[in-house]
C-alpha cells in the first residue's frame, strides 16, 4: 500500500520520493521516502515537550467532518505511541495532512498528504537529524501527475484516530482544501 502514485509513461506507479532536503530562510524542507512515519517522528523529536498535533482532515470518508482536529497537550511518549499505534494509516492514506507543533521551541513540523515535510524551528538539529537518518541536501525532484488513494480498508483506523483524543475542531482554511 502507498497514499500516492505518479504516471510514469502510462503506467500509475508508487511514488517514493529520494532522501533529500532543502535549506530555506525559515525552514527545513523535502520529501518523505515511501511515506516512512518515521521521518516525522524524528523530526518532532528534536523539539521540546510538550507536543500539540493538528490532524486536518481535508478528504473524510464517513469518518468525521472535514476539519481541524487539534490534540490536547501530548509529552514526547504520547506522540511517539500516537505514530506507532497509526503508523501504517498515517503512512498510506492521504485524506489528512498533520501537523505538530512545540509551543516551548515555537516550532512546527508538518507533513503532508503529497507526503512532503515542512519543519520550521530549530533549523541545524532538524537537519543533523536528516543527515542520521540517510537525506543529503539537494534538490527535490516535483511531484508531477499524480493520484491520492484513500483506502476504504482503512477507515477504521481513521475512525480510531478521531475517537483517540477530545479533540479541538475547527473548520478548514482555504488552503487545507483539496
Amino acid at each position: 500500500m502507498h497514499k500516492l502514485s505518479h504516471l510514469v509513461g502510462s503506467e500509475w506507479l508508487a511514488h517514493s520520493y529520494e532522501p533529500i532536503f532543502g535549506i530555506e530562510k525559515r525552514r527545513v524542507t523535502g520529501g518523505v521516502p515511501g511515506g516512512q512515519a518515521s521521518i516525522f517522528e524524528a523530526l518532532v523529536a528534536c523539539v521540546s515537550e510538550p507536543i500539540f498535533v493538528l490532524y486536518i482532515l481535508h478528504t473524510p470518508r464517513g469518518e468525521a467532518d472535514p476539519g481541524r482536529y487539534q490534540s490536547p497537550v501530548l509529552s514526547m511518549n504520547d506522540f511517539r505511541a500516537f505514530i506507532e499505534k497509526y503508523r501504517d494509516f498515517l503512512a498510506n492514506d492521504a485524506r489528512f495532512d498533520i501537523w505538530a507543533h512545540s509551543p516551548d521551541d515555537q516550532a512546527t513540523v508538518v507533513w503532508d498528504r503529497h507526503n512532503n515535510f515542512f519543519a520550521y524551528g530549530p533549523i541545524e538539529q532538524f537537519v543533523s537529524q536528516l543527515r542520521a537518518l540517510g537525506f543529503n541536501e539537494g534538490t527535490i525532484k516535483p511531484l508531477g501527475v499524480h493520484q491520492h488513494y484513500y483506502r476504504k480498508e482503512l477507515d477504521s483506523l481513521a475512525r480510531a484516530v478521531i475517537g483517540e483524543y477530545q479533540w479541538s475542531f475547527s473548520p478548514l482554511r482555504l488552503e487545507d482544501e483539496q
